[in-house]
């Protein structure tokens, strides 16, 4: 019998290892969201551009950077010249942030923004613009609890945690489901007399992100559904908001919300203080990505009215989550990766003016690291509060003590297109002291939008610069009262809408139109006639010190293709000096000669042109390179 039993076991281990891993069964696993076990999978498959698209967001989805970022930085070195979503570049720079290699993140992300990115002089710019500091520590000692989600209870705090072994494990992370837990927060700022939620809340599914009137007796938090829906190519359990009440201590009369779904995720509830908005992050339709913060009200029967997206202020085609609300409702904090930040969730905050919330502001590097950090909230007589992150590996809770930050005199704004009003991500904008010392520079992102810290009594110019815009400067003096907010925007105007003689092509190039520049046959010196046109390029260069142009000169074909290349490089080269001689700086200059290279009409070598069509193909093209 022992015998028997032996050669069974033997058989089954056989065919449990012996079985060789296959990109459906890896597939299957990744569609099924079970993600560890995918990634043991893909990790023995020969990589291709699929697997290691898989590969990567199996490890991002769990936070595992060092192994996202490889396989990310893989994908996009092996499969450069092949069409792959623009996404993964986002996220791969993400992952790159999460490990701390800025360098490269940063290069990552420049390209997938289409403008240039410098995260340390964005860190390093808030550090005396946030309205707080913060001082945090973890709240627990074992930091493998997966504890996040705080929110305020009376004189307690609740929170979600899979701290619970003998809930069934969930295939995504392969730990427990979630759980809502109730505890008291010692004097040390730890958690204590932790206590799980009864069963009419806790199922077998996760339970998470709860909010609570300031009665005490009504609350609302997330529920995972317990069946999958296939909604186009994915299948999945939605995410719901539910509302319970409590009643004789009991909690009870427990309903889902009429707006969630399962065919789209309700999540991260916060209540406001009177009870009458609900905050919540959804990815339903008509959203403007991937998660948006929404609002509802809450009618005085208990009814809802409709939710309203809180709009692209605020919202990204990333992820906007775990909103949480001031007291007074001026306030929104929230969690996003799709404003600028240190790396994947920041935490932000938008102050509202007549009832409109403003630009969003990162709450700076003592507070947000390179990983994920959310869930915050604030009691804001006490400027103590709880975040969540994931910054020591997995998600755990931390409290913190906010100290106002000394006195800001602040300058903000956005810098726009003069004609089209729409923002402008990757200009410069500079802060200059009257005297023209430099306070502070900054490349706008994703919003162009700026802020710089200032002091009293003082007179400053703000100037933005962009390649082919004319740059635009604002002159402004702070007063003595207290904390002062400027908020100035700043419309630049582009070359080709200033000037009629500029004109975009269908390349894309930015050209100057001017006559055509003659040259006796042979010859590259610069003759009256090509002089007065040139003084028309050196005034333009005049008035706009800031712009740089190419200066081409192309031939005919009626030479060798070595001797036309020589003798274009030869007339741009002594163009370029006439306008140096001029007082033209030199480095705002660059002659190239295509010789016959670039034909306005293309034409057979010597006489497949006529005498006009030839003369033509003889110009020089000045193109403005910023």
């Amino acid at each position: 019998m022992k015998y028997n039993l032996c050669l069974l076991l033997i058989l089954c281990s056989s065919i449990a290892f012996g079985q060789k891993p296959n990109v459906k069964q890896a597939d299957l696993l990744f569609a099924k969201k079970s993600y560890v076990k995918a990634a043991e999978m893909y990790e023995q498959l020969e990589p291709n551009k699929q697997i290691l698209q898989n590969l990567g967001d199996s490890y991002y989805f769990n936070a595992a950077m060092h192994d996202a970022a490889r396989s990310y930085g893989l994908l996009l070195f092996t499969h450069k010249n092949d069409s792959i979503d623009p996404e993964y570049s986002f996220k791969y720079a993400h992952a790159l942030l999460g490990i701390d290699n800025i360098t490269k993140a940063d290069s990552v992300m420049a390209i997938y923004r289409g403008f240039p990115v410098d995260t340390r002089a964005f860190i390093t710019n808030l550090i005396t613009n946030v309205p707080y500091n913060y001082r945090i520590q973890l709240m627990a000692k074992n930091k493998t609890n997966g504890d996040f989600g705080m929110s305020f209870f009376g004189e307690k705090v609740v929170f979600a945690s899979y701290r619970n072994a003998k809930n069934p494990v969930y295939k995504w992370n392969e730990k427990p489901y979630l759980d809502l837990f109730i505890a008291n927060v010692t004097n040390d700022g730890l958690l204590t007399d932790i206590v799980p939620f009864p069963e009419s809340i806790n199922t077998k599914t996760h339970e998470s992100s709860a909010t609570f009137s300031e009665d005490g007796l009504t609350m609302y938090f997330n529920r995972t559904g317990d069946k999958q829906v296939e909604v186009g190519d994915e299948k999945f359990a939605s995410v719901r908001l539910m509302r319970a009440e409590l009643i004789d201590g009991e909690w009870t009369n427990v309903i889902e919300l009429p707006f969630s779904s399962e065919t789209y995720s309700t999540v991260h509830p916060a209540l406001s203080k009177d009870g009458k908005k609900l905050y919540f992050s959804s990815d339903m339709p008509g959203g403007i990505g991937s998660f948006d913060i929404y609002v509802v009200d809450v009618n005085d029967d208990g009814t809802f009215g409709t939710p309203q997206n809180m709009g692209s202020t605020i919202n990204t085609i990333h992820r906007e989550q775990f909103p949480h609300v001031s007291n007074d409702g001026t306030l929104l904090y929230f969690a996003s990766d799709g404003h600028q930040g240190n790396g994947n969730l920041d935490i932000f905050q938008s102050r509202s003016y007549d009832g409109v919330f403003a630009k969003p502001m990162n709450l700076g590097h003592t507070i947000n690291s390179g990983m994920d950090d959310f869930g915050y909230v604030v009691d804001e007589t006490k400027n103590k509060g709880y975040l969540s992150s994931n910054r020591e590996g997995s998600d755990n809770l931390y409290s913190f003590n906010r100290t106002e930050n000394e006195e800001r005199y602040i300058v903000e704004g956005d810098v726009k297109d003069k004609n089209t009003k729409e923002p402008l991500p990757g200009t410069t904008v500079s802060l200059y002291e009257e005297d023209g010392t430099l306070v502070g520079r900054m490349v706008v992102g994703v919003n162009a939008d700026y802020v710089f810290n200032t002091q009293p009594n003082t007179k400053y110019r703000i100037e933005a610069i962009r390649d082919f815009y004319i740059p635009h400067s604002e002159e402004f003096k702070t007063n003595e009262d207290g904390k002062v907010r400027y908020t100035i925007e700043l419309f630049v105007e582009c070359y080709d809408d200033a000037e009629e003689i500029i004109t975009r092509r269908q390349d894309g190039k930015v050209q100057i139109v001017l006559e055509n520049i003659y040259f006796d046959l042979n010859k590259w010196d610069i003759k009256p006639e090509a002089a007065r046109i040139l003084n028309g390029l050196y005034e333009l260069l005049t008035k706009y010190p800031e712009m740089a142009v190419e200066l081409g000169a192309h031939t005919d074909s009626r030479a060798s293709e070595t001797y036309n290349l020589m003798l274009s490089n030869r007339r741009a080269k002594a163009t370029l000096e006439y306008l140096v001689g001029k007082g033209i700086k030199r480095d705002r200059l660059t002659s190239k000669g295509y010789g016959e290279a670039v034909p306005l009409i293309p034409c057979a070598r010597k006489n497949g042109c006529t005498e006009n069509e030839h003369s033509i193909n003889r110009r020089c093209e000045f193109i403005i390179l910023r």
